[in-house]
């Protein structure tokens, strides 16, 4: 299985705002997509998804302040007013129906996000 590619990660104070890239494992038109994120100590979280029709989904914690958006080959996350509780490494993943995105087994390396108070 492909696994996809982050990019766009890094330091950053909070207030301030990043925009991740993920080159995607799959078709992103076929498939649901999502980004994933990890705190150290944590358990991996979903953060936002996308529908094969464009319906976006996003955690209670990064609604209006991140938007998930993509191309055909690419899946992006806009992240602005970003908090320190948004530190983590961040992760896209694909799958068929977004009912089991969390079930994504391909993970890519993730690219970091640090945000400093």
């Amino acid at each position: 299985q492909v696994q996809p590619v982050e990019s766009g990660g890094g330091s950053v104070q909070a207030g301030g705002s990043l925009r991740l890239s993920c080159a995607a494992p799959r078709d992103t038109y076929s498939y649901c997509m999502g980004w994933f994120r990890q705190a150290p100590g944590k358990e991996r979280e979903g953060v936002a998804s996308i529908t094969t029709d464009g319906v976006e989904t996003y955690a209670d914690s990064v609604k209006g302040r991140f938007t998930i958006s993509k191309d055909n080959a690419n899946l992006y996350l806009q992240m602005n007013n970003l908090k320190s509780e948004d530190t983590g490494m961040y992760y896209c993943a694909a799958a068929r129906n977004c009912a089991v995105l969390d079930r994504f087994n391909s993970w890519g390396p993730g690219t970091q996000v640090t945000v400093s108070s």
